[in-house]
């Protein structure tokens, strides 16, 4: 945590001097907290902030609610450096980090150290491995994220999810009132949720969802691991795909004729060269040729005029179903992708365009609950690793389905959550400890997203 401190000071000086603080660090060379001349000291035990409320706002500078900054984790500890007077706040403003308010009349003063909260059995701060979230964007100068799973169990997912089962689930607020009171919510089949911790209550097990929500473990279904991921490119060369039919076959020429082996679905395979026209063309491959449908490629592309020249951006083929991240015009990342199975400007498209992420989301509800024109409603309580770049489409990851390289979301691009999480932490602006929200400013702008 010392480090944590040292980081966001940096940042906190330059954003206190920057509204004006009365008491400069630099000038009496106090430590923080910093507190305007004549107003009440913060107590001497106070280390952190704690915000009291879910998703509790932040603010770029005390006063403006227009520029909102991200939300809180509830439970988090957070750095404290100084104080303000200011509208908007029946208390006082305190400054939590770069660019980064909390009104006081949402959030309590703590003798504890800063750090996140534990969220349940998976906390996500444990499941970003070794990545600064802190730090801010430097082009070029970051190294990129670790991809490999943590801990043998680990598929890149912040919680346990589950289905209701076939008969739906119930939720009850109380544990203790489960069988007496009516529920609170009632999730029809397939509905999905984050559970935190099972409790035994009335003879049977019991989970509480991430909404705080009590479900009998007999009314859900596990979600699957899938522990597909994508390939980091070594020396910025584009040159992989991936199976996208249950079975591929090798042949020993680029004729075709009798296989000679075969390869599975999510295998990847190093692509050494391609002959033939359309619809007939053949990629040489480790041991031998396949046919090009059978697989989805990763395709170079040059960068657009909207990303600078050493920045990171992303850039998602519709045709392949891939997405391959940059620095600049080096390629450093390829993965499978699903893009939207609507025609193109329909509510289930994925349209082409340059986006910047808008904001980035550590988890959010998407569910189409309030249409009643829909055949069949659905509900995903919690969706990791969320990244929204063009109105409500996002980057994610899906723990509900695998027919990656194939079309198939509601308009947003689906990862396999290792590969979402990957690129929640390389992608622009960062997500510092404690916070499950942030938006982008001019010092660390969204990444850019090209979709093609």
């Amino acid at each position: 945590m010392k480090r944590l401190h040292a980081v966001v000071a940096t940042g906190a000086i330059t954003a206190l001097s920057a509204v004006g603080h009365a008491q400069s660090p630099l000038q009496d060379e106090s430590l923080p907290p910093w507190v305007d001349a004549g107003d009440v000291p913060v107590p001497a035990w106070a280390k952190s902030v704690a915000p009291n409320k879910t998703d509790a706002a932040f603010y770029a500078e005390p006063g403006k609610l227009e520029a909102r900054r991200g939300s809180a984790q509830l439970g988090a500890k957070l750095p404290l450096f100084g104080t303000k007077r200011a509208s908007g706040c029946q208390g006082r403003w305190l400054n939590v980090g770069p660019l980064a308010w909390i009104c006081s009349d949402v959030a309590d003063y703590s003798g504890d150290e800063p750090g996140a909260a534990s969220l349940g059995t998976r906390p996500w701060s444990e499941t970003v491995g070794n990545v600064d979230l802190v730090r801010p964007a430097r082009p070029g100068a970051r190294p990129l994220p670790p991809l490999e799973p943590t801990s043998a169990n680990d598929d890149g997912l912040p919680y346990r999810y589950y289905f209701a089962g076939a008969d739906g689930a119930y939720g009850f607020s109380s544990l203790a009132r489960a069988l007496d009171d009516a529920p609170d919510q009632e999730l029809e089949k397939g509905f999905a949720v984050a559970i935190l911790e099972e409790k035994t209550a009335h003879g049977e097990s019991w989970g509480r969802t991430k909404k705080g929500r009590w479900i009998a473990m007999r009314e859900l279904v596990p979600a699957r691991s899938f522990t597909f991921r994508g390939e980091i490119l070594e020396g910025g060369k584009v040159d992989v795909g991936w199976v996208t039919v249950d079975r591929a076959a090798i042949y020993a020429t680029e004729k075709g004729g009798a296989p000679s082996g075969s390869r599975v679905r999510f295998e990847k395979v190093k692509i050494l060269e391609e002959k033939g026209a359309a619809p007939n063309v053949m990629v040489r491959v480790d041991g031998g040729w396949m046919k090009a449908r059978d697989l989805s490629r990763a395709r170079e592309a040059p960068p657009p005029s909207e990303a600078g020249p050493l920045e990171r951006w992303i850039d998602v083929d519709l045709a392949q179903q891939t997405l391959v991240a940059y620095e600049g015009t080096k390629a450093v990342f390829a993965t499978l992708v699903s893009t939207g199975k609507g025609p193109p400007k329909t509510e289930f498209a994925t349209n082409p365009g340059v986006h910047r992420v808008w904001v980035k989301i550590f988890t959010t509800k998407m569910d189409n609950l309030a249409k009643e024109d829909v055949e069949k409603h659905y509900a995903l309580e919690d969706v990791p690793w969320v990244q929204f770049f063009d109105k409500a489409i996002a980057l994610h990851g899906v723990f509900w389905h695998r027919d990656l390289g194939h079309i198939h979301s509601h308009g947003c691009v689906n990862l396999a959550p290792l590969d979402a999480r990957w690129l929640f932490a390389f992608t622009g602006p960062h997500l510092p400890v404690g916070w499950t929200a942030v938006y982008p400013t001019k010092l660390e702008p969204g990444t850019v997203v090209r979709v093609r």
